[in-house]
This record gives structure tokens, sequence and C-alpha cells, in this order.
């Protein structure tokens, strides 16, 4: 008989770590699209992310921002009234037409995944 092979708890947690960070980075995309209709600056947006349950480090989200304008699917202004100035985001039209493609294909995905899940196809 040979021995059960044995799990270190912290090889698990490292392993669940990387693979959540996996899984998360595209949400993180769909998440913060679809919270750009109002004009929002970077630490607004990590509360309201954060309201919602989704909590999004400065590190991992300013980058994004910056990503998403580059590609044109953010837009940002300047504003100089605040103690400090801060830039603002709004989603682009361009980026809106993105959001509605990447929303229908995330239903289409949890669809899919609760059907191989749990072998139903009703969510």
């Amino acid at each position: 008989m040979s021995p059960q092979p044995t799990t270190d708890k912290n090889e698990l947690d490292e392993q669940f770590d990387n693979l959540r960070l996996e899984l998360r980075r595209g949400v993180v995309v769909l998440a913060v699209l679809s919270q750009m209709d109002t004009a929002r600056y970077g630490y607004n947006l990590i509360q309201r992310l954060a309201e919602r349950g989704l909590d999004v480090e400065e590190g991992t989200l300013y980058p994004l921002l910056r990503r998403l304008e580059k590609q044109g699917l953010l837009e940002s202004e300047w504003e100089i009234g605040e103690a400090r100035p801060r830039k603002y985001y709004r989603i682009s039209p361009l980026g809106r037409k993105v959001l509605e493609a990447l929303t229908a294909e995330w239903l289409h995905t949890i669809e899919v995944m609760h059907l191989i899940l749990y072998g139903e196809k009703n969510v």
C-alpha cells in the first residue's frame, strides 16, 4: 500500500491564489468598464468596486486604467478644482461597444460553466 500524497497547506494556498489571480484578470477589465458611465478617478473606482465585493489594488487598477485609455476604451480629463489635480476616466464609444460584447461573452461563459460544473442548463 503506497502512502497517501500529502499536500502542504501553503502549497495549496499558493496554487489557489495563483489560479484565482488568473481567473480575476479578465473579470477586472469587465468590472472596470461596467462602472465608467460616470466619470471616475482611480480611488473612487476602487471604493465603488469594493462596495460591490471586488477588491482591486491600486497597483492593479492604475496601470489598467492607463492601458484601457491607450486602447481607446476609456477617455480621460484632468480636473484641477480639488486640493490636488485628479484624472477622471469615462468609457468611450468604442469602450461601450467592447463592454456590450464582453458582457454577452461573460453571460455565455457563466452559462457554459454552470452546465460543465453542475450539469444543468438553467442558471
